[in-house]
């Protein structure tokens, strides 16, 4: 067995009770922490920057859409109150999978949906979750959202952490933007997974 196998099978197998993470983007981090912060098994959602070459990014920088990084929520979760699958459904449900410009009224490299993977079990939960959608047809549109290995999370600026709590008019604002307004169009009549179990 080669050191990279081993590495992998130790991520694999998870000690009972042990807490695990999910990366997700999906257009502005603002309006990415809430759908997770209340569920159950969710521990913190984290706003940040992933996915890119420049190391410990500010906004301002990440904003220019020449770092590579996307904006995106680091969630640490309980698997077994919040099983992985069951976050990707709910990650489904708040993002426009078909654009892969951006998010809604965001636009830019910074804004494009990605589920970052941290391990071989989550790459695989990704890639069938991604698999059913597309064969749901749900949508018209092929399902664009990339799937790529985890890479260092940096936190953003104190300000941008749980914004919705901090500035509820301007994160309204940013909901008004398209999210809320696709989440009921494609959503409404199956919103068994964005109820709290």
């Amino acid at each position: 067995m080669t050191e990279n196998n081993k590495q992998a099978k130790a991520t694999d197998t998870k000690p009972k009770g042990a807490l695990d993470t999910a990366i997700f983007a999906g257009g502005c981090f603002w309006c990415m922490v809430s759908p997770f912060d209340k569920l159950p098994g969710i521990e913190k959602v984290v706003s940040g920057y992933t996915g890119g070459h420049v190391a410990n990014p500010t906004y301002e920088e990440v904003c220019t859409g020449k770092t590579g990084h996307t904006e995106a929520v680091e969630i640490t979760f309980d698997p077994e109150k919040m099983p992985y699958q069951k976050l990707l459904q709910y990650y489904w449900q708040v993002t426009d999978p078909t654009d892969a410009m951006g998010q809604f009224q965001d636009r830019g490299d910074q804004y494009r949906p990605v589920i970052y993977y941290n391990s071989p079990v989550q790459k695989e939960a990704a890639e069938k979750s991604k698999q059913e959608l597309a064969e749901s047809g749900k949508f018209d549109d092929p399902i664009v959202t990339q799937i790529e290995p985890a890479q260092p999370f940096y936190p953003a600026e104190e300000y941008h952490q749980d914004f919705y709590k901090k500035d509820p008019l301007r994160y309204a604002m940013e909901e008004a933007g398209g999210r809320e307004k696709f989440i009921k169009e494609h959503w409404d009549k199956s919103f068994k997974f964005l109820q709290i179990p």
